[in-house]
């Protein structure tokens, strides 16, 4: 999705995403490359290969297939969910999903614990042009390759009147479904019934508030809930269906930063993000899993080239590229500076 919120904190987080995406690249690729299999090891920093796959606005970490990703894209694309494999960056199945109505803006995907990838047809950029939107649900395929599958389709409403999302979450325990509102000003954590339902309207009711989200996942255990923004993450305490304290992540720093999962063992987070050929970023989570040996929690890998906001270490191209992405940002805040200020004077 690449519309910002209107008024001015929209235009303010447009402009400014915009002068990034360009300075980005410029200060930040001249120290390292995009995102890139790490030696082949499963679950590390990778590049999504696929051309197709130009929106991917939603991560799952696949439970049959170790170091598999399942992704999707965003608007205008059909009911296509792609297997992308860490370790080379490449598709591995194509899945077409049938049964299923024309999808208008899937923002996100999950696991649930009954086995099944539930697809979130939620996106809803006008805040409130959908009197209803859906969710679709099949089972993860055992077999990676081109497949296609019937999937169930799921009409659900908001109980306090349509909105704009883009995270959906299955509880890896109690199966319960769960969707953030997207907003400007902060949005809701809403809760699905116990059990989604087909030939009726399944209502999901506003149980916490969250900040402006894009996407969120919960930890394979059920005992935390991480959800992103464009510019920071933070991971909640869940527990009885509610959101608890709460701590930040160090989340990392890219264009269109659209999706969140962690990893199959629960050890850390992968961000991925908007665009051609975009870079999936790997970061450790305080307290969990079994880790990966050596690397610092709360820290990105590093082989994800200019789309990691702290590379940590003290390398020499780690060093540049930090010190190229906070010339960026800084050079980014100035821009967006002069623009507003331009524009209050014409006012």
């Amino acid at each position: 999705m690449r519309l910002y919120p209107t008024g001015p904190a929209g235009r303010a987080a447009a402009a400014l995403a915009a002068s990034l995406a360009v300075l980005v690249p410029l200060f930040a690729g001249a120290g390292a490359g995009a995102a890139v299999a790490d030696d082949g090891r499963p679950d590390s920093d990778f590049t999504i290969e696929d051309p197709r796959i130009t929106e991917s606005s939603g991560l799952a970490a696949s439970r049959v297939h170790p170091g598999v990703y399942w992704t999707h894209n965003d608007s205008d694309d059909g009911p296509y969910v792609f297997a992308v494999d860490s370790r080379t960056g490449k598709t591995l199945a194509t899945i077409t999903m049938r049964g299923v109505g024309e999808p208008r803006d899937v923002e996100g995907i999950s696991l649930g614990p009954d086995g099944a990838l539930y697809v979130a047809d939620i996106g809803d950029n006008l805040d409130g042009s959908w009197s209803h939107v859906w969710i679709y649900r099949f089972p993860e395929p055992k077999e990676l390759r081109d497949a296609t599958v019937d999937a169930v389709q799921y009409d659900v409403k908001y109980a306090d009147g349509p909105r704009n999302a883009e995270a959906l979450m299955v509880h890896p325990k109690t199966g319960r479904v769960y969707i953030a509102s997207k907003n400007e000003d902060g949005g809701g954590l809403y809760e699905g019934p116990a059990k989604l339902t087909t030939g009726a309207v399944n209502t999901f009711r506003r149980v916490g508030e969250v900040p402006w989200v894009t996407d969120g996942a919960f930890s394979p255990d059920g005992k935390r809930l991480v959800l992103r923004s464009y510019f920071s993450a933070r991971e909640y305490a869940f527990e009885d269906g509610r959101l608890g304290e709460d701590r930040p992540v160090a989340a990392p720093f890219q264009r269109q930063a659209e999706s969140v999962t962690y990893t199959a063992d629960g050890a850390a987070l992968m961000f991925g993000s908007e665009g051609a050929r975009s870079g999936v970023v790997r970061v450790e989570v305080e307290g969990g899993g079994s880790g990966d040996g050596g690397r610092e929690q709360g820290k990105s890998s590093g082989s994800a080239g200019g789309e990691a906001g702290d590379q940590g270490g003290g390398e020499a191209d780690e060093g540049r590229g930090g010190v190229g992405l906070g010339a960026a940002i800084v050079v980014g805040a100035g821009v967006l500076w002069l623009a507003l200020r331009r524009k209050r004077g014409q006012g």
